[in-house]
């Protein structure tokens, strides 16, 4: 049972107790959430330093907005955080929605899902050691994983689900309920085997959650309707935030139900004790 840990972004001195914590019990992942105009720690900076704190659990974007970035310096930066890591990385990579980041990033919003295609095609080229491009050469280090770290795309809209099967190793669902996961799981599986893809796409769903006394649960609160206040569905997703042992077990098995191969809790609280208590919970 591979179970995850989405890493509170208020308080980023915590973040190593959390990790140290992790990486001894029994969780197989650490993600971290990204945006650019936002009281966030950059997640590649954070990841690396987490990874070299640790020497089992994984590390992953969740997800990276990587229209935001220059394409030749994150092909560059994964390939080392990949190596460093011993292959212990994961690229989580999707488009973003929010104007001021694109904006902050001298980008076009309506160009963000072609621009991502195009980065693509650049990070697979440039990781598998050839020329990054005409009279540009290879853009070293080589990532220890063949071919370039496991890459999984997040959203929701069909054509996050073709790149799936265009460029990806699998597909990120996120704060949605296992009823409706379990169509972009299928729509995702679709998407790989129309691009005549070997096996089958890795799915990983993502659960919002908090666990803990009502000062752990009343910050988390606080942090998931500041984070998606631009969203307008604010309400959602605090209904959405499971805060009950039985709530965290039922939708993990549930989810699992449903074909996923991981599951990452998102916790919105920097209190670390919830390493612990969902460690008990559910292993």
């Amino acid at each position: 049972m591979n179970i995850g840990l989405g890493l509170p972004i208020d308080d980023p001195a915590q973040l190593l107790t959390w990790a140290g914590r992790a990486d001894t019990g029994p969780f197989r992942t650490l993600g971290l959430l990204d945006r650019l105009v936002y009281d966030n720690p950059e997640p590649l900076v954070t990841l690396a330093t987490l990874a070299g704190a640790t020497s089992r659990i994984r590390v992953q974007t969740e997800v990276l907005l990587a229209p935001l970035h220059n394409t030749a310096l994150l092909a560059k930066q994964t390939a080392t955080l990949d190596r460093l890591s011993g292959g212990r990385f994961t690229l989580g990579i999707g488009v973003g929605g929010r104007e001021d980041d694109c904006l902050a990033a001298g980008i076009d919003l309506h160009r963000r899902g072609r621009r991502l295609d195009e980065q693509m095609t650049l990070l697979r080229r440039t990781w598998s050691g050839k020329p990054y491009g005409e009279g540009v050469g290879p853009i070293g280090p080589a990532p220890v994983t063949p071919g370039g770290p496991e890459v999984l795309f997040g959203g929701f809209a069909p054509a996050a689900l073709e790149r799936v099967g265009r460029f990806g190793d699998g597909f990120l669902g996120a704060a949605l309920p296992p009823s409706f996961m379990a169509n972009l799981f299928r729509d995702a599986t679709t998407a790989w085997r129309r691009h005549d893809r070997p096996g089958r796409p890795r799915l990983v769903a993502q659960a919002n959650v908090a666990l803990g006394p009502d000062a752990t649960l009343d910050r988390a609160r606080h942090h998931l309707r500041d984070y998606y206040a631009f969203s307008g569905h604010v309400e959602y997703m605090e209904a959405g935030l499971l805060t009950t042992p039985q709530q965290i077990r039922e939708t993990t098995d549930a989810y699992f139900d449903i074909g996923a191969d991981e599951v990452m809790l998102y916790c919105w609280a920097p209190d670390p004790d919830q390493v612990d208590r969902l460690a008990e919970l559910l292993f």
